[in-house]
């Protein structure tokens, strides 16, 4: 029997393949004979008696996990370890009696899960860099289209709808920055023994510390670690607060994503972007013209979720007693795994959406051309008190214009006539001529033009040219 991916309900539709391979069985227990060819191969060169015949034959063996026999091991000893332990010794005879020499079951449970969330966060550094790579073409593109900011979600000066893209590419390079952090801080527990003394292996080797540094050295670099990247001090277990720091990067991506769905969202009900949607898509059961933003309400969801699973791994960590407890083991099973499922979903449809997010640039002029008047008094009355105007009576007049203008187009959906009573009103002296040069979006932009192309050029460009190897994936979400 072989257990191929991660049974969750993130699996089904969301994560990738590959994220629900890093959390299987299949490379849960492979990873574990991987670590114990490791131990065996150091003890051996380090003049133990482990054999050279010994080490080859758990090598060939470290794949051809026999599942039904590790099961029917576990319900009569109730041990995970010492179950895998028993069917490894199955396939290979000549070596059963040295398997895990010395070490305690978090030489393999612990080292493995550093190992499977360094490889899972490299999976999601990948994905990120795709959607930074996809935002980045859509910035250039849309650079110097002209549109409604928003503070307090009310219309503001004008933005850009590439400047607005890289908010969301700047949240997400934080992101990658502590991501980047994280990884490379990854150490391995070792084999600190039962209570992180290493009491059994100076028996072992007959007290010669230098050698058991030596042996942890070895095993860092078999597992694609460096040398030196072994925890200097532990219990029995890595400090659980590693969990917390891992959980805490992929809750910042989390809330990026969800950063960017919402802005898409609103977007999508302003009808000024839309999220990709198929010809055949349906929108609704019941009313057939929608055209619901399915995929950022769905990584508003999984985001939430991911957001709140950061709490497990607090508690987790705050409650280890001394130098072990186990009421850690079934809640980092689940809370870990959740949360990379989590992270990978969202990117994955993050990606989607990044990849084929369509702008309608007339209902954005309109928009914007609606709100312009507005805008634009500041430079009416700096232009009228510069020729002789007092600035206050000027502001008030303004006041009173906007306010009639704006009740007429909310209370009885005319047109904004606000440039008409500014041009009727003589306290201003302006023309129609002189006020409609005023109303060209260009002008209220200020360096968004600018801005996208240096944050493209000075922050994108060099994580983009350092990521090639982070691949376009297609998915369908």
């Amino acid at each position: 029997m072989s257990t191929n991916s991660y049974e969750s309900p993130f699996c089904t539709r969301y994560a990738s393949k590959e994220m629900q391979y890093l959390f299987s069985a299949d490379k849960k227990f492979s990873t574990w004979r991987r670590l114990w060819v490791a131990l065996a191969r150091a003890e051996h060169e380090l003049g133990l008696n482990v054999t050279a015949e010994q080490v080859a034959e758990l090598e060939a063996h470290i794949t051809d996990i026999d599942y039904e026999a590790a099961a029917k091991r576990e319900k009569e000893c109730r041990h995970d370890v010492m179950s895998h332990v028993y069917a490894y010794g199955l396939c290979c005879p000549n070596a059963k009696g040295i398997i895990h020499l010395g070490a305690t079951s978090c030489y393999v449970g612990d080292n493995t899960d550093i190992i499977i969330m360094r490889d899972a966060l490299k999976l999601v550094r990948t994905k990120l860099i795709t959607v930074l790579r996809n935002l980045a073409k859509f910035a250039e593109e849309w650079k110097a289209q002209p549109c409604l900011a928003y503070t307090h979600c009310q219309p503001a000066q004008l933005t850009t709808v590439g400047k607005r893209a890289t908010l969301w590419m700047n949240e997400l390079l934080l992101d990658l920055e502590e991501l980047d952090f994280q990884i490379g801080r990854m150490k391995l527990l070792g084999s600190k023994g039962t209570t992180g003394t290493q009491a059994s292996f100076m028996e072992l080797f007959h007290g010669d510390g230098a050698k058991i540094r030596e042996m942890e050295r070895k095993i860092a670099v078999e597992m694609g670690f460096a040398p030196e990247a072994i925890v200097p001090v532990s219990g029995q277990t890595y400090s659980r607060k590693v969990d917390t720091q891992v959980l805490n990067v992929l809750s910042g991506i989390a809330q990026s994503a969800m950063k960017f769905a919402n802005d898409m969202r609103l977007l999508q009900s302003f009808k000024e972007m839309e999220e990709p949607f198929e010809s055949g898509q349906i929108g609704s059961s019941a009313m057939a013209y929608k055209r619901n933003p399915m995929r950022c309400e769905r990584i508003t969801a999984l985001a939430r979720y991911l957001i709140t699973d950061t709490l497990n791994p607090a508690f987790t960590a705050g409650t280890q007693w001394f130098e072990r407890t186990l009421d850690d083991s079934a809640n980092k099973r689940i809370a870990v795994a959740e949360g990379f499922l989590a992270a990978d979903a969202i990117l994955n449809i993050m990606m989607n959406v990044t990849s084929g997010m369509v702008v309608y640039p007339a209902v954005i002029r309109q928009r914007v051309m609606n709100e312009l008047p507005f805008m634009a008094t500041e430079n009416v009355i700096m232009d009228a008190a510069a020729n002789g105007g007092d600035r206050q009576e000027l502001h008030e007049h303004i006041r009173v214009h906007s306010m009639e203008a704006g009740a007429q187009v909310k209370q009885k959906g005319l047109a904004n006539d606000l440039c008409e009573r500014i041009v009727n009103d003589p306290i201003f002296g302006v023309t129609a001529e002189a006020l409609q040069s005023r109303l060209d979006p260009s002008n209220y932009i200020g360096r968004s033009v600018q801005q996208v192309e240096e944050f493209l050029a000075e922050c994108i460009a060099p994580v983009l040219a350092d990521s090639e190897a982070a691949a376009d994936v297609e998915l369908t979400v």
